[in-house]
């Protein structure tokens, strides 16, 4: 309990007529500040129960395999699947991109240890050119999100656009919305609405080019960046794509903007996906 500012002493004589000497007690040093602790690291944990989806897996040893999962609280991890390659093993029909799983795994390095997984369901399987937009939407995550980076959001975003894929709306509308969302979330996304010049709103009818690390500004004669009018960019920021002329430039725009921030490393399924749908 916290000392009262005034103390009778105790030893004070019990004479009713004589007051009893007070003393002051000793002033009490404030409690040190208390250090917020960082949030806890998922590397050495053990983990139960955690949403996930594959994005990619690749032989390891004879055996096993190396899984790279999407996790809703745990954002990108690696993990070793031990055993998943062999004929009869339980992982083997498990681990497939695009369903929805139940994983845990655990390990004290970047590289740890897949300990179960199983099938969740409730989604509907990605066919054709759903199904290779799937892949651009994992190529994405893999070279764009560092590891142990955990975000909840873009994870039920990444849910979100599988199913709408699965439910046949527009590709080129639901990659659009995702490329954004990613761009934000990974926090390299400039405010599309501003113009960084003069921070005022962007104007619908003026041209602008969009500066990755910066935002838009007016076009200038020498520019080689893509050309968006102010329209585009305010329908991007209220995910609205029903006008051509929208879905032509953010097209072009996403394609810049991805290229910068993976320094240039090509995307293997956005090529494919070039060739197929011109996206």
């Amino acid at each position: 309990m916290p000392l009262p500012a005034t103390l009778a002493r105790s030893d004070a004589p019990r004479n009713p007529e004589v007051a009893p000497e007070v003393v002051t007690a000793p002033a009490v040093a404030p409690p040190p500040a208390i250090r917020k602790r960082p949030p806890p690291r998922t590397v050495g944990t053990r983990v139960h129960g955690q949403p996930a989806f594959v994005l990619h897996s690749y032989p390891y040893k004879e055996t096993s395999l190396i899984v790279e999962l999407m996790t809703r609280d745990f954002g990108r991890v690696a993990l070793i699947a031990k055993g998943a390659k062999r004929p009869h093993s339980q992982l083997r029909g498990v681990l497939q991109t695009f369903q929805p799983l139940s994983a845990g795994w655990t390990g004290k390095n970047e590289l740890r240890t897949l300990t179960d997984a199983d099938w969740v369901g409730g989604m509907l399987p990605l066919e054709k050119t759903a199904l290779l937009c799937g892949f651009y939407l994992n190529e994405l995550l893999v070279k764009l999100l560092a590891r142990d980076d955990a975000h909840p959001a873009l994870f039920n975003h990444y849910v979100a656009t599988l199913n709408q894929l699965a439910h046949n709306e527009s590709p080129p509308i639901v990659l659009r919305k995702f490329e954004t969302a990613l761009l934000r979330e990974t926090g390299v996304a400039a405010d599309l609405t501003r113009c960084t010049t003069t921070r005022a709103k962007v104007l619908a009818d003026v041209q602008y080019v969009v500066e990755p690390e910066r935002g838009p500004r007016p076009v200038l004669a020498d520019d080689t960046a893509p050309r968006v009018s102010g329209k585009t960019l305010l329908d991007m920021e209220r995910e609205d794509y029903q006008d051509p002329a929208t879905q032509a430039q953010s097209k072009q725009l996403m394609r810049y903007l991805l290229a910068h921030h993976l320094n240039g490393a090509p995307l293997n399924t956005r090529q494919i996906l070039i060739d197929l749908m011109q996206l």
